[in-house]
């Protein structure tokens, strides 16, 4: 039952936000004419939205503390998500799967190229956020640089492009293996450092190989770049534009379920059980007899290989590459992914890197407020979500006990 509390606290509500929006909703200058335009009918609608909203915020805020409360006091009872029992069931699961590859192998053939570009640049995102998940969602390494070794592997294809001639099938491991090298590299200087001393660490040589990139004209051309790097071949046949876009898309998926099955594997290996319990307590995990700086080292050469294979990708896929593709954003982008989608979680990464690149392009109609739709959900989702749309399954080992027929 709604409470006269309630009404008068959104009431209020409604009250301030029209005070605040009133500059910017309801006055309009024109200069042309020399007249001032009075827009009443914003603010009535900024009233009434705000008033609506408050009603929603506060009926998901007594949600969430009503569900703090009983996990409190140990009466929650579904503690696996809906997401997690719907994988489970394999009655939903596989034909759900099936579905998802069918319409995944006939998108480029239904939907423009256009679609297909946008789609090709969510699954280069997808494979960024399954590599930066090994660092940050299974190991704990809060990495702010992620995008350096995105750009490593961008312009690793284009020199070697440019003053060997290699092609995208022979840049494309080389890339992946100079991505590890510079994962190593960096993990080097950082053994012995966590939290926020790491990000820091790790913003500083991401920050570092964009301006060695920007500046040092006679290796990587400065500003200006590097363009016509030649898209990937098919058996030494060159593709049309449109054919070679389709191309990449399927390059794209296969390297995303390469990645997803890579991923999976180590993360069920001893090694990636090394990496949670150094994400759980790093005293204790080296307590254990864990090898710590040769955890964190595989941790940051993995996920920067992903990240290098990726920007191998990306510099096929636009043909161009300059520094401005590989500022903090796109790090702090990478990590919206992770979190966001869920730490650790394999398909909560790609779920948000579905939602965080598309959602902003299928916005484009209503631009002036697409940003501030997107920061909207993001907001929302920390504060009721912070696990993530998906978020990982803890592991729980139960003791059952003896059997009464054991006993006997």
């Amino acid at each position: 039952m709604i409470k006269f509390n309630e009404i008068k606290r959104a009431f209020l509500v409604s009250i301030w936000f029209m005070f605040l929006t009133f500059p910017i909703m309801v006055i309009r200058v024109n200069p042309v004419e020399r007249i001032v335009e009075w827009r009443w009918k914003n603010m009535i609608l900024v009233g009434i939205g705000s008033f609506l909203l408050s009603f929603v915020w506060n009926y998901l805020m007594k949600r969430k503390e009503l569900g703090v409360k009983k996990t409190e006091a140990g009466e929650e009872t579904g503690t696996i998500p809906l997401a997690q029992r719907i994988l489970g069931e394999k009655r939903i699961y596989i034909p759900g799967l099936v579905a998802i590859g069918v319409f995944t192998m006939v998108f480029p053939l239904i939907f423009s190229m256009y679609q297909t570009t946008i789609m090709t640049t969510a699954l280069i995102y997808v494979m960024l956020g399954l590599g930066l998940n090994i660092v940050v969602g299974l190991a704990g390494l809060l990495d702010l640089g992620y995008v350096a070794f995105y750009a490593v592997g961008a312009y690793a294809y284009a020199l070697l492009n440019y003053h060997f001639g290699l092609g995208f099938w022979m840049a494309l491991p080389i890339g992946g293996v100079l991505g590890a090298i510079f994962g190593i590299l960096l993990g080097f200087p950082v053994l012995r450092l966590r939290g926020d001393y790491l990000a820091i660490v790790t913003l500083g040589f991401g920050e570092i190989i964009r301006i060695i990139l920007e500046n040092w004209n006679e290796f990587s051309f400065g500003p200006s770049g590097i363009a016509n790097i030649p898209r990937p071949s098919l058996f030494g046949i060159d593709l049309s534009v449109h054919s070679s876009i389709i191309y990449i898309y399927y390059i794209m998926i296969a390297l995303c379920l390469f990645t997803v099955f890579v991923v999976n594997r180590l993360q069920d290996s001893r090694i990636g059980r090394a990496w949670i319990a150094l994400r759980e307590d790093e005293v204790a995990c080296e307590a254990m007899g864990i090898d710590k700086a040769k955890t964190k080292l595989t941790a940051f050469s993995l996920g920067a290989t992903w990240a290098s294979m990726a920007g191998v990708m990306f510099a096929a896929k636009t043909t161009f590459v300059n520094p401005a593709s590989f500022t903090i954003w796109e790090s702090i982008m990478i990590l919206c992914i992770v979190v966001l989608g869920g730490m650790g979680s394999i398909i909560g990464v790609i779920a948000g890197a579905l939602v965080l690149i598309l959602t902003p392009e299928y916005l484009r109609a209503f631009s002036e407020y697409r940003m501030l739709a997107f920061g909207t959900m993001l907001v929302v989702m920390m504060i009721f979500r912070p696990g993530g749309f998906i978020p990982n399954v803890r592991r729980v080992y139960k003791f059952e006990g003896v059997k009464s027929a054991d006993k006997s």
